[in-house]
């Protein structure tokens, strides 16, 4: 190594000091302004009542607003790519789901923002377990039942989706593709499929559970088989899919935070911390399972772990499916 090479590389360590004491200061007056958390997703929708549940948890918890702002559009893409190319310093974060981070990227060819290198992954939020959900007037009592009818008649089973390409879409398919039957998917574009639900005039549905735990205890609707290596104790009657002869069938719906690339460790590490806290209140974690799910947080390199493994799955799933779009 020649005197050149060395003062370059003497450079490069005191750069990347410095800028780790920078960082360092500015997590500690971190955060001194109101935080701005993007949901892709409309108002009034279970997402956005999760993001809204955590943006209180964390305004507690940082000292200062964590204000929600709804960007919904284009399957979660519009608001994404708004986080992607936000200022990285800590004020703006986006809520990522199993659909923003893991899906879109194989069922586009193209999009606005790469979700490996635009996002510091700050932590899991919550994992929610799909379920199978089906109108009273179904004759089958779980989802093996409801095979072995798509096996005698193949494609004679409506399952309802939120669009082509979505989460329930996706997990239908999977499901198909898992049990070996043909089912007949309706999308739902612009509006929700659970008014037909439990109108009787689609079937099925593959979802999370929040949006049809109601409806479940209700009667108007039930529940066939659950994602999970042991039943859930919030329905504890309901067999797993494991159970039902599918042991490689696991979609899992989940939320997380994220902020731009480049955010300064420090911040995301602090924003870690505060999530770790945020998740322990009692009253939101009892919500969380009362509904199939649960409230859960990490570090920022788990979840990076933990969404490289769904992109993994989940391209798996899309690539099964035989479903690609243009954006």
């Amino acid at each position: 190594m020649n005197r050149f090479t060395r003062r370059a590389g003497l450079a490069t360590v005191a750069a990347a000091f410095l800028a780790g004491l920078a960082g360092g200061a500015l997590a500690q007056d971190y955060p001194s302004k109101p935080i701005r958390l993007i949901a892709p997703f409309p108002a009034g929708s279970g997402p956005d009542a999760n993001a809204r549940e955590i943006a209180q948890e964390l305004t507690k918890v940082l000292g200062q607003p964590v204000v929600v702002d709804n960007k919904p559009g284009a399957s979660s893409i519009i608001g994404t790519d708004l986080a992607a190319k936000a200022a990285p310093d800590g004020y703006t974060l986006v809520v990522g789901t199993t659909t923003s981070m893991a899906v879109l990227p194989h069922l586009y060819a193209k999009l606005p923002f790469n979700t490996e290198k635009d996002f510091a992954p700050v932590s899991l939020l919550g994992v929610l377990n799909t379920g199978l959900s089906a109108h009273p007037s179904v004759p089958a009592k779980n989802a093996r039942e409801l095979i072995d009818m798509a096996k005698a008649k193949p494609g004679s089973i409506n399952i309802a989706t939120q669009g082509i390409g979505s989460y329930s879409h996706l997990a239908g398919e999977w499901f198909a593709a898992s049990a070996g039957v043909k089912l007949s998917f309706v999308p739902y574009n612009t509006s929700s499929p659970y008014g037909d639900l439990i109108a009787g005039q689609v079937q099925a549905m593959f979802d999370g559970l929040p949006a049809a735990a109601g409806n479940i205890r209700g009667g108007k609707l039930k529940l066939l088989g659950i994602v999970g290596k042991q039943r859930h104790p919030a329905f504890p009657d309901v067999p797993t899919f494991a159970e039902q002869g599918l042991p490689d069938y696991a979609p899992l719906a989940w939320q997380g935070i994220l902020a731009p690339a480049g955010t300064p460790k420090a911040i995301v590490d602090k924003l870690s911390q505060a999530m770790h806290k945020a998740v322990q209140n009692p009253v939101l974690a009892d919500k969380w399972r009362s509904y199939g799910g649960e409230l859960k947080a990490t570090t920022p390199e788990e979840f990076a772990s933990f969404i490289r493994a769904e992109y993994e799955v989940w391209g798996k799933a899309v690539r099964g499916a035989g479903v690609k779009l243009e954006q």
